[in-house]
This record gives structure tokens, sequence and C-alpha cells, in this order.
């Protein structure tokens, strides 16, 4: 696919980069709007913006790191740690050696749980209403984890299972690559009967992800307008892209290592049960404050 979009010499402006600094540009922009609209500080949205990033960075490298502890995770301890000390030393190229030795391995869920935490933290220094907040947030987060699987799709990253499907894409250069010696080293659980060697079709997930997850974006950012409750927005949010990511994640090459599901599998079902809490829980909490 196009790993780089642009390379002048050393500079060099990876696909994937690129898309995520897109999400988080249009999460900005949009909050900004919204911020005016809502009567936030005029510096809320950009703060939000800075530290879900920051979190969200943070949070999907220690998944991706818990999940794949000793398969060479070493580099990424070593940028993991760089990024964290330049963060409080205030040292730009501290930070950048740290970004650019972190290696591949951001995970979106170990990012939302990091960006949340971030977030919160941040609304509780400012006291402003959580709820309310993520309201707000939620139609962009699911905005940016489409266009973050864009960088995905360009990269050759997070596909799917092998598939005869007229569909199905093959990454000659993906990370790893889709071929049949490729599956067999890096996802020897994955089942390859009726797939000749060489250069394998795969699902492409990170498309159908794009599609599911606009798709969300557009339900709820229609949907806050007629929202009863705070927190209602969110409570969706949790449910519908927690079952989006568990039913994706039967055709990743995820390994299933608890009661037959993936770790993602796992954490999309804490999202629905916190979701379908949060709506039948946020109503009873609203009327019982009215009284």
């Amino acid at each position: 696919m196009y790993p780089e979009l642009l390379r002048l010499g050393p500079f060099v402006i990876s696909s994937y980069g690129f898309m995520l600094v897109v999400a988080f540009a249009t999460a900005y922009i949009m909050l900004t709007r919204d911020g005016k609209r809502i009567g936030w500080p005029p510096e809320l949205a950009q703060d939000i913006v800075f530290w879900s990033a920051i979190g969200g960075i943070l949070g999907s490298k220690i998944y991706y790191l818990i999940e794949n502890i000793g398969r060479g995770a070493g580099d990424n301890l070593a940028g993991l740690w760089d990024m964290i000390a330049g963060l409080f030393t205030l040292s730009p190229q501290r930070i950048a050696e740290g970004i650019q030795n972190f290696g591949a391995g951001l995970v979106f869920l170990g990012g939302l749980v990091g960006g949340m935490l971030a977030v919160t933290l941040l609304l509780r220094r400012k006291k402003i209403s959580w709820l309310s907040t993520a309201d707000v947030l939620a139609p962009y987060l699911i905005l940016g984890y489409a266009i973050g699987r864009c960088g995905c799709f360009l990269v050759g990253d997070d596909f799917g299972i092998p598939t005869h499907l007229p569909w199905g894409v093959s990454f000659e250069n993906g990370l790893p690559p889709t071929t049949y010696h490729s599956f067999q080293t890096h996802y020897p659980w994955i089942d390859l009967t009726g797939f000749e060697p060489g250069l394998l079709t795969v699902h492409p997930t990170q498309i159908y992800e794009v599609i599911l997850g606009l798709g969300i974006f557009g339900f709820l950012y229609w949907y806050r307008s007629k929202a009863r409750f705070a927190g209602q927005v969110f409570s969706l949010y949790l449910i519908l892209a927690g079952t989006e990511r568990f039913f994706i994640e039967f055709i990743r090459t995820n390994r299933h290592y608890f009661l037959g599901m993936t770790g993602a599998q796992i954490i999309a079902i804490i999202m629905i049960v916190i979701g379908g809490y949060l709506l039948y829980w946020l109503p009873r909490r609203h009327k019982v404050d009215t009284s």
C-alpha cells in the first residue's frame, strides 16, 4: 500500500502518522466549534485534545506491551520511558526520540482507557462535568477511530484473516506481509486450510471498521440533540463501539485465549456492559436528583 506519503531526504511523512494528525486535528476543529456553542472556556478544547493524545498514546502502547510481553518489547519500553521522561522534563528532543523508538503497536482500546484517564484528571482539575463532556466527545471518539483505521489500511496493518472473497486485499509489504509464510510465522493459530503458499488476500477489516465507525459517528452526532439525560450519548457510544469491535474480532488475526475470545473482545464486552448499566442507572439517578 502506501506506508509513506512523502519522503524528502531524511524527512518522511508516514501515512499512519498523517492520519493520526488528521484525526486529532478534526476532533480539535469540531470540539472548538462545539465549545463555542456550549460556552466552554476558550482553551478547553485544545487541552482535551492534547491530554487525550498523550494519554491515548501511552495507554495504547502499554496495552500493546502487555499483550506482546517477551516479543521484542525492549525497544518499545525504552521508547516509552524516553517519551515519559521527555514530557516531564519538557525536552522536545527526548520526546522525539521516544516516539521514534516506539515502533509499531498503537492499540485503540488501550488508547481509549489512557485518553479517558488523562481527560478525567483534566476535567476534575477544572471542575467540569464529566458526563456532559463525555457526551460531546463520544461522536468524535468513533470518528477518530475510523480515520485512524484509514492509516492502518495505508500501511497494511491490523488486517483480517485470509479470505477467498472477491473484495479480499493483499498487503505484499504490510506489517507483516500477507504471505502464507508470514501467517505461519506470526499467526500460527490461524487455519490456512484451502490456501496455497504465496501472497494471500485477507479481509480488509480496516475498511470494514471505517464504514462502521462512520455510521456510528453519524448516528451519535444526530442523536445527541435528542438525548434525554447526561451520559446517554456516551453510553450509546460504549455499546455501539464495543459491539462493532467484538464482532470484527472474529475475522481479525488476534489470538483467542480466554473462553475462545481475544483480549479486545473481553474489553469490548466490558464496554457494552458499562454502557448498558449507565443507560439503566443514569435516568434513575436523574429522577432522584430532580425529586
